[in-house]
């Protein structure tokens, strides 16, 4: 069986919208794309580099059309990059029929096809950029891990990493570090539903009776 790992950067607001390029991503008006290129960090890419070899990848379309259209045709220092990346297997999770053009790609119409591709044989399936798979993943029990590289900035706006439609529950951390730049890295495995546990109790009182009418009016 093969495991499903993501790893995404994002601000400390959760937002993960075009970390890599100033034109990757500006839908809903992004302003700020490539701003993980702002803020270099040694020691963030030496643990990047040992999560590119030996996976395939499982993306969501438009995560998918920005690397077809920039992987294939790299030069210089990251064009072996590249053809790792060409070389591994492409698996893309979308509702459309556009053509998937890039070499050694696939097309996945859902969240039975994820479950069935994680049975079978063959290299993990790695998770880039793809924010908007995350809930039905999560939803489905299909997620094994995730590392998150939390950069020292606010961004405001933008894509978050968890978004409408994502379940609640638990996760545990497995690994973590703090970078000298400040670039906070933690690895999380699913750890099932949030844990039963005590609250600070209600004091009957009769502000608090108002405050809760309040509330269920939406005038709070």
């Amino acid at each position: 069986m093969r495991k499903i790992v993501g790893t995404v950067f994002v601000s400390l607001d959760g937002v993960m919208q075009a970390p890599g390029g100033v034109n990757e991503d500006s839908t809903g008006g992004f302003a700020h794309g490539g701003w993980q290129f702002k803020f270099p960090d040694p020691a963030a890419d030496a643990t990047l580099g040992a999560t590119f070899d030996g996976y395939d990848l499982l993306l969501g379309r438009r995560t998918y059309d920005i690397f077809a259209a920039y992987w294939p045709y790299v030069e210089g220092e990251e064009a072996q990059l590249g053809e790792t990346f060409t070389n591994a297997g492409k698996y893309v999770l979308t509702r459309g029929d556009q053509p998937l053009e890039w070499e050694n790609s696939h097309r996945l119409k859902g969240m039975d096809d994820v479950a069935a591709l994680k049975q079978g044989g063959g290299p993990d399936l790695m998770i880039w950029g793809s924010s908007e798979i995350y809930p039905g993943l999560l939803s489905a029990g299909l997620l094994d891990r995730l590392t998150v590289m939390i950069y020292p900035l606010i961004l405001g706006d933008g894509k978050r990493l968890f978004g409408d439609g994502t379940p609640a529950g638990a996760l545990k951390m497995v690994d973590h570090q703090v970078t000298p730049s400040g670039t906070i890295i933690a690895t999380y495995e699913p750890a099932g539903p949030i844990p039963d546990g005590g609250s600070v109790p209600p004091i009957a009182t009769a502000r608090e009776a108002e405050r809760q009418r309040r509330m269920q009016e939406g005038t709070w």
